[in-house]
């Protein structure tokens, strides 16, 4: 549905209000007459994308941390003017985006007109987060002319503040309930990305994330036998973005940019530095097929190569120097994958290790920049053994050499986490469940699992949601058992009094 059919749905004034607001924003003029945290809503970036809403959300994760440490109660917040009119922009806004993807106007109706409109809603009167909704996508060919009225079926309704309110207040005790039923999204990026328009695309990058949550799900990291199977990787296939350059270059200053991408331009590369050598990719067809099983990559790290590119995490510095390392890197990820053998006995020319080398050099210098991607993917390599990492005499020994390399990349991964880096918590959560580089401790694998999940990563959110409703189902069984013991004790001492008086009586 186009824009131009929303005309025909008139402008309520929750509408104005929400433009008002928006156009506040825009012009930096003091939004609603006061807003909390303006200064670090305008640092978002609100640029109307999918995207910005991850900013929003890490936003709001940062004001909950704040609010905790000084216990300040979710009343009080929501008594405060300042505060409110934070939560409703931040609402307009993602409704903004919702609408936008439909392809539509976004229209947003107070609770009085959503009872009017919807009566089979169940709507507290007093329920800060069911007081306004907006629809997203409304045919304009049900409204009725003269009541300018929308049947239920003709409109698609999203409580914006719900899933605000979960991220901000939300916790075992304090659970949100959602106004249409199902579960509430933990944060407005996962929300809105749940209600958009399923296009052929989107399906498909909808159903493999589920496959890869569901996997995850079935290997659940603080099993034994999930902990043996750490390093193996299930697909040699890595999602990456298509590079600039499709030769590698002896030095990062010789790449250019090429109109096709080509992934065995690194083997043939090798052929023209020593012509006796043959293709990585001329090996006998009986060896191929030994090999297609074998796993390059540990499926730690595919995730993890999956996810930078996947989850959008702002960055203030080393933009230029990360993208120009990926390039390069990338192309040697996809030609590994392609080997069908570990990562280690596949071979490269002098050539591409240098050209590997300066753009471990990129990385470094973007990391050293505080760019937590270029963090994660540096500290990737090192936990792989193939870092930045030299010894620091000729003698030393090799296991000497991997245990500095290994406490390098746990650092760097600490070090994006602590810059609240979603990715780097939930692989943090990981080497900590595992023991993967560092002594396996469960008590902190779960506390980056949180950390990761009030970040707003999906895989986190799910498990960690898991967790929850498996903790409140062992709590309620263990009153249950607790009650029924009780019950027989009372059921034993009334039989008890009765055979005393059968027999005295």
């Amino acid at each position: 549905m186009s824009a131009s059919s929303d005309s025909f749905v008139a402008k309520t004034s929750l509408d104005y209000i929400a433009e008002g607001y928006w156009q506040d924003f825009l012009g930096e003029r003091p939004i609603a007459g006061g807003i909390a945290y303006e200064a670090e809503l305008q640092a978002c970036k609100l640029d109307e994308t999918l995207a910005s809403l991850q900013r929003v959300d890490t936003l709001l994760s940062q004001i909950r941390r704040d609010h905790a440490k000084n216990a300040v109660a979710e009343q009080r917040l929501l008594a405060d003017d300042r505060f409110r009119h934070l939560l409703w922009f931040l609402a307009f806004y993602a409704g903004r985006i919702l609408a936008r993807e439909w392809q539509s106007l976004p229209h947003w109706y107070s609770q009085s007109e959503l009872r009017r409109r919807y009566p089979e809603l169940s709507l507290t009167v007093d329920d800060f987060y069911r007081d306004m909704a907006v629809a997203y996508q409304e045919d304009s060919a049900q409204v009725n002319d003269n009541l300018n009225e929308v049947s239920s079926h003709a409109a698609a309704l999203f409580f914006a503040l719900e899933p605000i309110g979960l991220r901000l207040f939300g916790h075992i005790d304090r659970q949100f309930v959602a106004a249409q039923g199902g579960q509430i999204a933990n944060g407005l990026y996962q929300a809105v990305k749940e209600r958009l328009p399923q296009t052929p695309s989107r399906t498909s990058q909808t159903a493999n994330t589920t496959a890869t949550i569901q996997k995850s799900q079935a290997n659940t990291e603080n099993k034994p036998e999930y902990q043996q199977n750490l390093g193996k990787d299930h697909s040699a296939k890595i999602n990456t973005k298509p590079p600039v350059d499709t030769v590698l270059p002896s030095t990062i200053a010789q790449s250019k940019p090429a109109e096709n991408d080509d992934d065995s331009v690194i083997a043939a590369r090798s052929e023209a530095d020593n012509p006796a050598h043959k293709s990585l990719n001329s090996q006998p067809e009986n060896h191929k097929v030994a090999n297609k099983n074998a796993q390059p990559t540990p499926e730690l790290f595919t995730r993890l190569l999956n996810e930078l590119n996947e989850i959008e995490v702002a960055q203030n510095a080393g933009i230029k120097e990360y993208e120009q390392a990926c390039h390069i890197l990338d192309q040697f990820e996809r030609h590994i994958a392609k080997q069908g053998k570990p990562r280690a006995q596949v071979k490269f020319f002098d050539t591409h290790q240098a050209a590997r080398r300066q753009a471990l050099g990129l990385l470094q210098k973007s990391a050293n920049a505080g760019h937590t991607g270029a963090m994660l993917r540096l500290a990737m390599y090192e936990l792989l053994g193939e870092g930045m990492t030299e010894p620091s005499i000729n003698t030393e020994s090799p296991a000497h050499r991997d245990k500095a390399s290994k406490d390098k990349g746990i650092h760097l991964v600490k070090q994006a986490a602590d810059a609240h880096d979603s990715r780097a918590q939930r692989l943090l959560s990981k080497l900590y469940y595992q023991g993967f580089g560092l002594t396996q401790d469960m008590a902190m694998g779960k506390y980056w699992l949180e950390q990761a999940a009030a970040n707003g990563h999906p895989e986190a959110m799910i498990i960690d949601k898991q967790w929850q409703q498996a903790q409140l189902l062992m709590t309620t069984k263990a009153q249950e058992q607790h009650s029924l013991k009780r019950y027989q004790l009372l059921i034993g001492m009334v039989v008890l009094v009765a055979l005393v008086l059968i027999i005295f009586v």
